[in-house]
């Protein structure tokens, strides 16, 4: 039982002038297997009708045609703590039969927040059918089908189609499969499979498949499986040596005779940067600024975040720094992107020892890249050291020259010495 919004009032959507109302759906029938829970599953009462309101929106769809794919997550999807976003609208491809009510289609649109995607296309009672067997027919006073005596609309899931995922990342060069699966009712026959590509307001055709043609008119690097496709639904495309140039939404193009249901997948293509910082390690020499370089390079798409932090043995934490500088973004062949952040360390301002760290982030980094440098202390040179020993050794002897002057200038002389004999 998923809690959906009905989209949509006289075969409208939304975007065209339709409204938005609550409504249930509900999946009777579902084939899965029994975990030892289902002891504690209930099954699904109507709400009793308030007459002083306008009956709700409940669409009871049977499932014994056409199995449904994820069942399992579905039923447990309230346990699980997985979101669900379900949306119901009319499905104005084609319309069977004439008159008041004829035969109406649905689409049911699944979506879990794990990614996975159902599509299921319902079909509704018409009048007709409600009256060959007896029954007086009353209309729902939104939809203006026929309602079953509980209030509900009682449908059948004649097509299903589904994919695993709605957002896929991949590296340069890889192969990645795009998922799309379908089952029909034994009433419905596959026409066509397409495979389409749309990315920025431009769009091409990857794959186009007719049965009964001798062949599939195909793109390079996109493989489908027409034995797999016509023997049990599975539609999926392998995309091989993935490019920058394959970033786009995928579209999966389910057709029948009369029907057609598709599925979005967008893929991003995603290449970490490869980062160097140089040089290793540096010094200072007198009245010297140092420029430390850290290259990122080879990542997709551009986006990219760099900073520098500095370290001292007396620092609890890292420190910012901003006086920092970038060159221009630079594109390489393959399409992926490089650039360069400079950092300036002054002799009169920094302090040594300290730890120069660059960080970067990008999409494609499960965590940051930091690569650090080590400023060493000060360290004299042996020519520094000879001129060092000099001036000290000239001070000792200036010292011990005016030291021994003064002492010979204190003693008396001999002609003072007879003086006070006498």
């Amino acid at each position: 039982v998923l809690g959906c919004s009905y989209v949509g009032e006289g075969g409208l959507p939304r975007a065209f002038g339709g409204s938005q109302h609550p409504a249930t759906l509900v999946l009777r029938g579902l084939s899965i297997t029994d975990d030892g829970t289902l002891g504690d599953v209930t099954d699904y009462e109507i709400p009793q009708e308030d007459h002083s309101s306008s009956p709700p929106i409940i669409f009871e769809a049977s499932v014994q045609l056409v199995s449904i794919p994820y069942a399992e997550a579905l039923l447990h999807v309230d346990c699980s703590g997985e979101e669900v976003s379900c949306e119901l609208s009319p499905y104005s491809f084609r319309q069977e039969g004439s008159g008041l009510c004829p035969a109406s289609w649905f689409l049911a649109t699944i979506r879990l927040s794990s990614g996975i995607s159902i599509a299921l296309l319902l079909r509704g009672p018409s009048c007709s059918s409600q009256k060959e067997e007896g029954h007086d027919v009353t209309l729902h006073p939104k939809l203006r089908i026929p309602m079953s005596k509980k209030g509900t609309l009682l449908t059948t899931v004649e097509f299903q189609s589904s994919s695993n995922n709605t957002s896929l990342r991949t590296r340069l060069g890889s192969s990645i499969t795009l998922d799309c699966h379908f089952a029909l009712a034994p009433s419905f026959l596959l026409s066509s499979l397409e495979w389409r590509r749309q990315h920025r307001g431009s769009g091409r055709s990857l794959f186009r498949y007719h049965v009964g043609n001798a062949g599939p008119t195909v793109q390079p690097k996109v493989h489908v499986d027409v034995e797999q496709l016509l023997g049990n639904g599975d539609a999926s495309l392998t995309l091989q040596e993935a490019s920058v140039d394959d970033v786009g939404t995928y579209i999966c193009l389910v057709s029948t005779a009369q029907h057609q249901v598709q599925h979005n997948i967008q893929l991003l293509v995603a290449e970490p940067p490869r980062v160097r910082v140089f040089p290793k390690e540096v010094s200072f020499k007198r009245d010297e600024t140092i420029t430390l370089t850290c290259n990122i390079a080879g990542y997709y798409p551009l986006d990219v975040s760099v900073s520098w932090t500095q370290k001292t043995p007396e620092d609890e934490v890292e420190i910012s720094l901003s006086n920092t500088g970038f060159s221009s973004h630079r594109q390489s062949r393959d399409g992926t992107y490089s650039i360069t952040s400079y950092l300036s360390i002054s002799s009169a301002t920094a302090q040594a020892p300290a730890t120069y760290t660059c960080h970067v982030s990008h999409v494609a980094l499960e965590a940051p890249i930091s690569i650090s440098t080590y400023l060493k202390a000060p360290e004299h040179t042996e020519s520094e050291g000879l001129i060092g020993g000099a001036i000290a050794t000239a001070i000792f002897v200036s010292v011990l020259f005016i030291v021994l002057r003064r002492k010979r200038s204190a003693e008396p002389k001999p002609e003072q010495l007879l003086t006070a004999s006498e």
